[in-house]
């Protein structure tokens, strides 16, 4: 009789113990996870308090470029007296492939869309411009090529670097 009373007085403790040990676990869980759901709170504020400048002036640089990158801009920017339109090309293709290069790494802080259409409004105006020389004699001037890229631009339906723009403002509105 004395070993069953010690089996029964074990079973006992060994409840009592397991139930005490599972509420403790539970209670000090229960609190853990609530310590690092607000660990966790915090950091993401930091980190977004220190990217939100970067992602604006990433916004900032990208309209720049596509504003630089217009042809008409290009055109007012890069059009010397006396210049061939083969000579112009040559400019405009070498200055917006480095505009393009010197913000490549923007599109870590732009949305997926935002850089897809940066990279296409950069490859059309590659596919314009050269585009347009063909269309042009040998022997033409840049201000040919210019009054053919313009007539170019005007046959279109919407102006694509208007439509980036609005893109990148609309994005930038969603942050």
């Amino acid at each position: 009789m004395d070993i069953s009373l010690f089996f029964i007085d074990l079973i006992k403790f060994t409840l009592a113990g397991l139930f005490v040990f599972f509420t403790a676990f539970f209670v000090l869980k229960n609190h853990f996870d609530s310590y690092y759901n607000l660990k966790s709170l915090e950091y993401k504020s930091l980190v977004a308090k220190d990217v939100l400048p970067l992602k604006l002036q990433a916004y900032e640089r990208m309209t720049l470029f596509v504003e630089r990158i217009n042809p008409a801009n290009m055109m007012l920017r890069l059009h010397q007296p006396g210049m061939s339109a083969t000579e112009i090309q040559a400019l405009i293709l070498a200055e917006v492939k480095a505009e393009y290069q010197h913000n490549i790494t923007q599109q870590l802080y732009i949305s997926a869309e935002a850089w897809n259409i940066i990279k296409r409004v950069k490859d059309d105006t590659i596919v314009l411009v050269n585009g347009a020389i063909s269309a042009v004699s040998q022997d033409a001037t840049a201000v040919d090529l210019s009054k053919h890229l313009f007539a170019k631009l005007s046959q279109l339906e919407e102006n694509p670097y208007d439509l980036a723009i609005t893109v990148l403002r609309n994005d930038l509105s969603e942050l």
